[in-house]
């Protein structure tokens, strides 16, 4: 009794007043919101990097004589990477300072962050948002260099054996394609493998395995098309760097 006397007496002395019930809500809100808030923007950097996934060929590895480590990561732009980790973190610092985040365990809360992040950011990248906001990025962010940019660099090389382009003309024997840097290239394809889903139409964007045979003539080994494998990966979609000038 004789404690309990000295607290109500502190408590009349000191003035203290409960805090509201309504600030706990607001509080515990917010948090959610938080943690909702980091999901969704880890989510969408997660679909970034399944754009760079599906853009990285990895079925031509024994050909270009790069691992599918190096390739995957010539393409990854890492500050998507860093986005993940960064909202990751975030949603879990909110989801431990809500009420009842105590109850989770630190492996519970990092397994309810990242599932709800890779289940939108694939549903996100399976209906091509992650292809528009990567765009819009490399749109509004000078200094970022795309995916596309990325890989027009890597594919870019005839004299390493690697040429694409877009197709201005074909016949039964012969492309005439304008690369990536407005060269034309007359390419032979007489005995290349092309793959089941190409055309070769004019306006087609392809990527070619081979080398040079001549001056502006390049003998294709393998032609294949220029979006990755999967969803939005056609080939006539190029995000050109001149969005950016």
């Amino acid at each position: 009794m004789e404690n309990a006397k000295k607290i109500v007496d502190r408590i009349r002395e000191e003035k203290i007043k409960p805090t509201p019930r309504w600030i706990y809500i607001l509080r515990n809100g917010l948090l959610w919101s938080g943690f909702l808030f980091a999901v969704v923007f880890g989510a969408l950097a997660f679909s970034v990097i399944l754009l760079a996934v599906q853009q990285t060929d990895f079925s031509i590895i024994s050909h270009v004589g790069h691992s599918k480590l190096e390739l995957f990561l010539g393409l990854l732009p890492f500050i998507w990477l860093i986005f993940v980790i960064v909202f990751l973190g975030l949603a879990i610092l909110n989801i431990r300072n809500t009420r009842k985040g105590y109850k989770f365990s630190p492996f519970r809360q990092v397994s309810i962050s990242l599932l709800i992040s890779i289940a939108l950011g694939t549903l996100f990248f399976l209906v091509g948002g992650s292809q528009q906001l990567e765009q819009a990025f490399s749109i509004n962010v000078k200094t970022y260099e795309s995916i596309e940019e990325r890989k027009i660099k890597m594919w870019n090389l005839p004299n390493e054996g690697y040429l694409s382009g877009r197709i201005i003309q074909s016949d039964d024997r012969v492309i005439r394609l304008l690369d990536f840097s407005s060269e034309e290239w007359n390419v032979v394809y007489d005995d290349a493998f092309i793959a089941p889903i190409l055309r070769l139409e004019n306006g087609e964007q392809i990527k070619l395995i081979g080398k040079i045979t001549d001056e502006n003539t390049f003998t294709a080994k393998e032609i294949r098309p220029w979006g990755g494998q999967g969803p939005r990966g056609g080939g006539r979609n190029r995000w050109s760097q001149d969005q950016k000038e």
